[in-house]
């Protein structure tokens, strides 16, 4: 969520406080232009995800949010007349008092709802709000954040969400070639077509000890490894030893070190990763890392 959304939200949440409302976000899964695209047989157009279901719960939790309803965008959903949205999603289905909503904000068949109509309808209060502007005047939006995504470009990142990138998920089990190079790693699975963003990065992990973890990671297809295609986070953490299996993690994107390489053969590829593992380590000994708390307590509670 961009500092545009998290500006919305606290507006939700500050309204709720006033009115004794519970403040909630309605959000849907696919998002509706994924669908579109699958329909269409060109899963290509659908956009990236910056984030998965789980790390989109936990940054809403992490604003104060205290329900969130996930609708299924179906074809049902889809054909859905704008009048029924209204009708059956937020009067009959989530009794709403005080709905915000952004400026462009359409719904229903073929767009045909908006602000008008919802101030229109009644029986609840409507209030629009306009987008946010970064420090250079321009428009933040989430197609800014998947491009800076895509270009590695984590300092940009941060400035359009407010915090540092990051992403959660449970250590699994993998192939354990990284302990059998010398380098263990925690493997965390990566949503379907989440995050643009690909390489290999120093990192900070949440979770495993009352303070976070440095490490070195790599997020990618592994390609001197697999030809699947399947995206994986592999973290390799620079001084630990312990049982990691089965936790659930946070791990905080702070420099890219490289792009992901195919690599001719395994000596060769654990000389990579010997030379990312030093790399990282200065970069933590010249930096004062700052670490922070966002989404702490929500990861807590789920």
């Amino acid at each position: 969520m961009h500092l545009g959304h998290q500006a919305m939200l606290t507006r939700v949440c500050s309204a709720a406080a006033q009115r004794g409302l519970v403040p909630a976000v309605m959000t849907f899964e696919p998002h509706p232009r994924e669908f579109f695209a699958r329909l269409q047989g060109r899963p290509d157009l659908a956009p990236v995800r910056i984030s998965g279901l789980r790390d989109k719960i936990l940054d809403l939790a992490a604003t104060g949010i205290r329900q969130v309803v996930v609708e299924r965008f179906d074809t049902r959903m889809a054909s859905m007349q704008a009048e029924a949205f209204i009708d059956t999603l937020l009067v009959k289905g989530l009794d709403v008092r005080w709905l915000l909503v952004g400026d462009d904000f359409r719904f229903g068949a073929k767009r045909a709802g908006d602000v008008h109509m919802l101030r229109a309808h009644g029986g609840f209060e409507v209030e629009s709000m306009d987008s946010i502007a970064d420090r250079n005047g321009r428009r933040i939006s989430s197609t800014d954040v998947r491009s800076a995504l895509v270009a590695g470009d984590l300092d940009r990142v941060h400035d359009l969400l407010g915090h540092r990138y990051h992403m959660s998920g449970h250590v699994t089990h993998g192939l354990k070639l990284g302990r059998n190079l010398g380098f263990p790693t925690l493997n965390l699975g990566v949503p379907h077509a989440c995050t643009g963003l690909t390489g290999i990065f120093t990192v900070l992990v949440h979770g495993l000890a009352s303070s976070p973890l440095h490490g070195v990671a790599s997020l990618g297809v592994r390609p001197t490894v697999m030809d699947a295609g399947r995206m994986l986070l592999e973290v390799h953490l620079l001084d630990f030893d312990g049982n990691a299996y089965g936790k659930l993690v946070r791990v905080e994107f702070l420099k890219k070190l490289r792009d992901e390489e195919k690599y001719a053969d395994l000596d060769t590829l654990t000389r990579a990763i010997a030379n990312d593992v030093r790399n990282a380590r200065a970069y933590f000994a010249a930096s004062h890392v700052v670490h922070t708390d966002h989404a702490t307590s929500a990861t807590d509670r789920i």
